[in-house]
């Protein structure tokens, strides 16, 4: 067993370090405060090959592995989780399940400019009443002659203002529950499909997060996903994919605050030394630390899972459960290290903290993690 990056890793590696220290960080804390999407810096990024980093280069990906994806958006999370989770939601949950679901013509279409970055993409699943359980959806897709027409409002989308594509999810007949559920791809500015509202939030400030609505939105019969009655299927599939993005996010936080505060505690001098000389804020660094290592190994074994075509979705589970709790709490730790500095915005584990919480709730809750670990294990 290795446990060693390989040298293409690495260099991905370093590639995202670099770029999220020398471009990202310029920015980071004025877009937050702004709430701005990193448009020019997301340009930059797919010029780095991070919008489809694990598409085959026939696709205009970069062919590389998830275990590179997970590198790179660790590297870029460190920085600006906010364009972290823009370049995990193209990768994950847009060109991942086009890659394995679309048809020739829609890959050629869609999933080409997408991993180039020419084109962003967003997944549209949740709604007020189906967060946790995608099988509620209301939204309507009817077919009409060699159309659909889709009605409903989805929440809480990523890229939801920013992006080209969307990625719909809607039920052709809400009386069959989960086995009417489809997948559509719908292209920005089709009639009848529009913004409705741009949440304002706690953290991720950066990203756009938004309400889509469809009224009598006209879809073409050949931007169904795959088949009828299988969204559902395409849905779990992406976000079993999407909990690796989101734990190699989380473990960027989490790796950023326990720097932060070490950097700190090393130079805060109270009572006459520093306070890295006392046991206590040693034990919180000790503890820290293996928690952080722990979970960054539980996300590259999903990782390298999926590379090997094996199954991983319950070590994607474990790998977001563990690196999204180790995120809130390296964050509100290193807040309580540097004190009433922490609290305010000249240093960045105030915006660590506020960008860690959501780990734990988007692409499924710490609560269905653990829902989706314990199926799996009485299953054995």
């Amino acid at each position: 067993m290795d446990f060693e990056l390989t040298e293409e890793q690495k260099m991905v590696q370093q590639t995202a370090r670099s770029f999220a220290q020398e471009v990202l960080a310029k920015t980071v804390a004025e877009r937050d405060a702004e709430e701005r999407f990193p448009y020019d810096e997301v340009k930059q990024m797919a010029e780095l090959g991070f919008m489809g980093i694990a598409v085959p280069e026939e696709y205009n990906g970069s062919g590389l592995d998830i275990v590179s994806y997970a590198v790179m958006i660790e590297e870029l999370a460190k920085v600006d989780a906010s364009a972290a989770v823009v370049v995990s939601v193209n990768n994950s949950l847009v060109c991942d399940i086009l890659l394995k679901f679309a048809d020739d013509e829609q890959k050629e279409k869609y999933l080409k400019p997408l991993a180039s970055g020419q084109k962003l993409g967003a997944f549209a699943l949740s709604e007020a009443e189906a967060g946790s359980d995608p099988g509620g959806l209301i939204c309507t897709a009817g077919k009409v002659g060699n159309e659909y027409i889709l009605n409903g409002t989805k929440n809480f989308t990523t890229n939801g203002s920013t992006a080209d594509v969307v990625i719909v999810f809607a039920t052709i007949n809400k009386e069959i529950g989960h086995k009417g559920i489809c997948a559509f791809i719908v292209e920005k500015g089709t009639p009848g499909f529009r913004v409705s509202k741009k949440e304002k939030k706690m953290g991720i400030r950066s990203s756009d997060t938004c309400e889509l609505t469809f009224e009598d939105c006209h879809i073409p019969a050949e931007n169904l996903l795959f088949q009828e009655g299988k969204g559902l299927k395409i849905a779990l599939t992406a976000l079993d994919s999407g909990r690796i993005g989101i734990a190699s996010q989380a473990i960027g936080i989490a790796q950023a605050s326990l720097d932060t505060a070490l950097a700190y505690a090393k130079e805060r001098k109270q009572f006459g030394k520093a306070i890295s000389e006392f046991q206590a804020t040693q034990f919180k660094f000790a503890d820290l630390a293996t928690e952080i290592d722990a979970a960054r190994l539980l996300i590259y074994r999903a990782a390298a899972l999926k590379d090997a075509g094996k199954k991983f979705e319950r070590e994607a589970a474990m790998a977001k459960l563990k690196a999204s709790q180790i995120a809130v709490r390296a964050s509100d730790e290193a807040v309580q290290i540097l004190g009433g500095y922490g609290y305010i915005t000249d240093f960045p584990v105030e915006r660590y903290f506020r960008d860690a919480k959501i780990t734990e709730l988007y692409e499924g809750t710490s609560e269905i993690q653990k829902l989706v670990i314990a199926r799996q294990l009485l299953r054995e």
